[in-house]
């Protein structure tokens, strides 16, 4: 089984600059940023970054502080498909366009996706690593400088899922 904690940072919410990202339990991660949007959006791209980026057979469980992007990956986006894409109370889902992506990658991934809730925060040091990480690229994105992005450094290019939603 494949194990990436994930995180996302939001240096003003709403509206500041966010970073997202992964990092894998083998040591490898991956971080990325945009200049603005929410806390929830960057947990969200973070999730959906894990999973596209560990493709194949072999299973793969996501680790996260953010019952929100677990909920959204995981439960509440049964029922909204069933309703057209509405909440329960007939409102549009928020950030329908991260959480379409997220459940296409879950679907069209050979192998299982499986989510674990981890408190934030309390020294689970692969938790903390991704913090680390969104928090580093978030702050690079909102001060101009070069935002560290890709798996292990490498950039995510241009049209990559999460570049082709913003």
């Amino acid at each position: 089984m494949i194990t990436v904690s994930t995180d996302g940072s939001c240096l003003r919410n709403p509206g500041g600059a966010i970073g997202w990202a992964w990092a894998n339990h083998d040591g490898s991660h991956a971080s990325g940023a945009v200049a603005a949007g929410t806390n929830q959006i960057a947990e969200l791209m973070a999730v959906l970054e894990a999973i596209t980026s560990h493709p194949g057979d072999e299973p793969l469980c996501i680790q996260a502080d953010s019952q929100y992007a677990i909920k959204c990956a995981s439960e509440w986006v049964h029922g909204w498909r069933r309703k057209g894409w509405r909440t329960a109370g007939g409102s549009p889902v928020q950030n329908l366009a991260l959480v379409q992506a997220i459940d296409r990658a879950i679907t069209e991934r050979p192998g299982p996706v499986s989510f674990v809730w981890v408190r934030g925060h309390q020294g689970d040091r692969f938790n903390e690593r991704a913090d680390e990480l969104a928090g580093i690229a978030a702050r690079a994105m909102r001060d101009g400088s070069h935002v560290p992005s890709g798996p292990v450094g490498v950039p995510v290019e241009a049209g990559s899922v999460v570049d082709t939603l913003f």
